[in-house]
């Protein structure tokens, strides 16, 4: 788990976790990036990989945007400075990366998003923007200038004419300078902005889900509002199962919702639903990954795309991958729960039940 530094676990819960910015110094000691500026530069040029160049900066005025995948050549006619390279979910098919993420297990684990990673040359920036989720920037190499503001975060205050979100007024607020095991955590509709001070400058993104309550309502064929509002986190438990949906979020929903009630197996099935990407590549894996026998006392982990999690609705264990039910029956309750919040097994007599039925559905992988 990261390290807070001055203030406690529980003090950040209760007084930043969505509310305001922090910067965590020295929040993953001695960390370095798991990934060299030419091992980014090559995933960018990998179809499997979704990956954008933008070169600009405030003082030029002038923002531009690039779709990878890209061909290496590229990078010999880019500038010497005032550019980034941004590849989006990394903690799919990087294992170094994907262990990352369960520094951060003291957030429900259904609620994260992806990995993204940043080089940047000196200046290079993606301009000031705010967005709807949460997400810790965790500096990897380098160093990188940040800066935060709330004051007129909303849709009307962006650039027009520009292929990127970018604020036409951004008012700084707080200043930091992020150094590499340093993290900043930005939480929802807070602008901020990131500029590389070094020559080569790596950023890990943490980015963590925010549903929608138009989203959430037509997912349950209901009437949609007429104001665009995202749905808060509950105060999270100092200790908390990574994996689990507490009673609390549950009625957290219902209230933003305005409903009396939520379908027994509605919100699992909905935070755990891969996205349209995210599914075709599952789908993918599934028809052409051949069944192989277990081994033994062998390690397998829970594929990085997939999304677990479980309830108990009634005393009973309700336990959801990719948007559908799991079926437990025949299976230790305890075993199943251990696995869902550790998304790790290693093969036993005990659980080799649990092992088949996640093998026979593709769902893990051998562990590295």
């Amino acid at each position: 788990m990261i390290h807070f530094g001055q203030i406690s676990k529980k003090q950040f819960l209760e007084e930043y976790w969505q509310k305001k910015p922090l910067l965590i110094k020295n929040a993953l000691p001695k960390f370095i990036s798991p990934l060299s500026p030419d091992e980014i530069a090559g995933l960018s040029c990998e179809e499997e990989f979704e990956s954008r160049i933008v070169t600009g900066s405030i003082s030029m005025n002038k923002w531009d945007v690039e779709e990878g995948p890209f061909d290496e050549k590229i990078f010999a006619q880019l500038p010497n400075n005032k550019w980034t390279l941004l590849v989006q979910g990394i903690d799919r098919y990087i294992s170094e990366v994907h262990q990352i993420i369960s520094e951060f297990d003291f957030i429900p684990r259904w609620r994260f998003d992806d990995v993204m990673i940043s080089f940047a040359a000196l200046g290079g920036s993606v301009g000031p923007h705010y967005d709807h989720y949460d997400v810790f920037l965790l500096q990897g190499l380098g160093r990188r200038q940040w800066t935060t503001s709330v004051i007129d975060c909303n849709p009307e205050n962006y650039l027009k004419d520009t292929p990127l979100r970018i604020m036409k007024n951004f008012i700084k607020e707080t200043t930091w300078v992020a150094e590499p095991g340093d993290i900043v955590y930005i939480p929802p509709k807070v602008a901020h902005h990131g500029v590389s001070l070094d020559d080569e400058c790596i950023t890990l993104s943490i980015g963590y889900r925010s549903y929608l309550n138009n989203e959430m309502l037509s997912s349950l064929e209901l009437p949609n509002n007429k104001n665009d509002a995202y749905l808060k986190d509950p105060e999270w438990e100092v200790n908390i199962n990574p994996a689990e949906i507490t009673q609390s979020v549950i009625e957290q929903t219902r209230r933003f919702l305005k409903i009396n009630t939520l379908p027994k197996d509605y919100f699992g099935c909905f935070v755990t639903k891969l996205d349209p990407e995210d599914e075709k590549k599952f789908n993918e894996i599934r028809a052409y990954q051949t069944q192989e026998e277990i081994e033994e006392l062998g390690f397998y982990q829970l594929h990085p795309i997939c999304r677990i999690a479980y309830q108990f609705i009634n005393q009973e264990l309700r336990v959801f991958i990719n948007g559908e039910v799991f079926s437990c029956s025949g299976i230790d309750e305890d075993l199943v729960v251990s696995f869902s919040n550790t998304r790790k097994l290693q093969l036993s007599n005990k659980n080799r039940t649990l092992a088949e039925r996640l093998v026979s559905l593709s769902l893990i992988e051998k562990s590295t």
